[in-house]
């Protein structure tokens, strides 16, 4: 018996249709309800309910989620791992919503696809932080692929950057390669060459090799490949300043290979651009994300990426540095003194 009907076994309630097959309001078995408790479950009320399942049980957050130091590694953390193990330091620059995120979360999601050609996860001091900047491109739009896959990069403190770490294993060889990938507001870039501001940037003097990370779309666009070229060069020129002219290795990172190829006409104009300021530079196409699948695989380019950034070619030792020729007749006694 249900807490509405007299009749054993009636299951009303739960399913507002009666196992007698008789009309709910005219049935005789119904037991009559205050007003106060509110009336039976209409069927016509148990349908509304029915339409009903299925729909999300909760509703999409306003609010993207953004990327906070909390979650990624600080300064203290990265020295601290660096005075156990070799630690590859990247430096990575470029302007706002030029791919720098999407780079780092298109890598994450290779390998936790295992898709990374030739490597595979092996460790990593940051997945909190890895899974926030990803869970972008989980969030589709009722089946539609975002404009944007990935949120602009927020720090909490705005004068320490935020370090993610992967430790990756080459499975052609067995070595392992231990990443420190900052995740900075391109905002941070552009103080560099409009004001020239180094101190937040500091922590790049440790790095190996640097990403310069440029938008395809502007490179295509007639309008903006002048600019976005000379800019450019005038990063190189900053950087020039701060290295004291030993820039490292330095990689132009063109985003969004899947509408846009660097043309050797493009190429040799970027390379010259960088030959003014002292500088060179390889340039390598990326597409952390797809719009063309059957052209242009997602994550296109980012295997190579990190190939070329292992693979860095030793610098070459001064074995007996040289100096300008004294004038002083003292020179050759002062030798041993200056050495």
């Amino acid at each position: 018996m249900s807490g509405s009907c007299r009749h054993e076994g009636c299951t009303f309630d739960e399913t507002g249709i009666c196992t007698l097959g008789n009309v709910p309001t005219s049935c005789s078995n119904r037991l009559p309800l205050d007003n106060d408790e509110g009336t039976l479950l209409e069927a016509s009320e148990y349908n509304d309910l029915t339409e009903q399942l299925g729909a999300p049980v909760l509703s999409e957050p306003t609010q993207s989620h953004t990327f906070g130091s909390k979650q990624s590694l600080g300064l203290d953390d990265i020295n601290a791992l660096m005075s156990k193990r070799y630690v590859n330091v990247v430096g990575i620059l470029g302007d706002p919503e030029s791919g720098k995120t999407a780079c780092l979360a298109s890598l994450y999601l290779l390998l936790s696809r295992a898709e990374l050609d030739d490597w595979s996860f092996a460790d990593s001091r940051s997945l909190t932080a890895f899974e926030e900047i990803a869970r972008g491109a989980r969030e589709w739009n009722n089946g539609q692929i975002p404009e944007q896959m990935t949120v602009h990069t927020e720090l909490t403190d705005e004068r320490s950057p935020g370090f993610l770490h992967l430790r990756l294993k080459r499975l052609s060889d067995g070595r392992k390669v231990d990443f420190a990938l900052p995740d900075i507001p391109g905002e941070w870039t552009q103080a560099l060459i409009s004001n020239s501001q180094y101190e937040r940037l500091d922590f790049i003097k440790s790095a190996e090799t640097i990403w310069v990370v440029i938008d395809g779309r502007a490179l295509k666009d007639p309008e903006k490949r002048h600019g976005t070229i000379a800019r450019l060069g005038q990063l190189a020129g900053r950087l020039h300043t701060m290295f004291d002219g030993n820039i490292p290795r330095l990689l132009i990172v063109v985003t969004h290979r899947d509408s846009y190829t660097v043309d050797e006409k493009i190429s040799c104009r970027i390379q010259h651009e960088l030959n003014r300021r002292e500088a060179t530079a390889e340039i390598v196409e990326v597409a952390p994300f797809s719009d063309q699948l059957d052209m242009v695989p997602p994550g296109f380019g980012i295997a190579e990426l990190i190939n070329i950034t292992v693979n860095i070619p030793p610098r070459p030792l001064i074995f007996w540095k040289s100096s300008e020729q004294g004038t002083s007749k003292r020179e050759y006694l002062n030798y041993r003194r200056n050495l």
